[in-house]
């Protein structure tokens, strides 16, 4: 079976997790990359992020305005912990803000900082904390009926990948699963 939605978000840590030439419908992808602790040579983000152009992929760069603006990113991601309303000011800049969250506060700070779109987990149980909690389907439905532009992450796999189908959002995040099975989940997904 499968998953069929309006968005897709791909959470990279490194531009060598994930080869955009298998994508097959790239403008329902948006990639948002968060820097891990190696560096990228500017050179290769930068050519990168103008594949992701070519290929009409949107390209969101996380915490990191003055990367995002160097790149010309589509948009800035901020984590659930970045608290800074720096955001605003980027808001009527065709600029799109994404924002992370885990709980009602923290849905409520990336309203106040203007997020378009908020990536909202756990959804599932996770592999790396089995004993965490997660909210499950019936959980993130209830809390779409606060907020629409609420996006699931967290614990999507291939074994529950069908089961986004009951969630009754536009999109959701992938970001462990990506660098495990890239081409099964991507052949998944229309």
């Amino acid at each position: 079976m499968f998953v069929i939605k309006k968005k897709y978000y791909l959470i990279i840590e490194s531009i060598k997790d994930i080869n955009i030439k298998n994508i097959k419908k790239p403008k329902k992808f948006s990639i948002i990359y968060r820097k891990s602790n190696a560096l990228e040579n500017e050179k290769d983000l930068l050519k990168f992020r103008n594949d992701c152009k070519y290929k009409k992929m949107d390209f969101y760069v996380a915490n990191n305005f003055k990367l995002a603006t160097q790149l010309s990113a589509d948009g800035i991601y901020l984590s659930s912990y970045n608290k800074s309303l720096k955001s605003l000011s980027f808001k009527n800049k065709n600029f799109d803000i994404i924002g992370s969250a885990h709980n009602h506060k923290e849905i409520y700070m990336k309203i106040k900082q203007g997020c378009d779109s908020i990536i909202f987990s756990k959804l599932f149980s996770v592999n790396y904390d089995p004993k965490a909690s997660f909210l499950g389907v019936i959980k993130f439905n209830n809390f779409l009926k606060t907020n629409k532009n609420l996006v699931p992450l967290g614990g999507i796999n291939l074994n529950n990948l069908n089961n986004l189908n009951q969630i009754k959002c536009n999109g959701f995040a992938l970001m462990s699963e990506i660098k495990k099975k890239p081409a099964k989940i991507f052949s998944r997904l229309f």
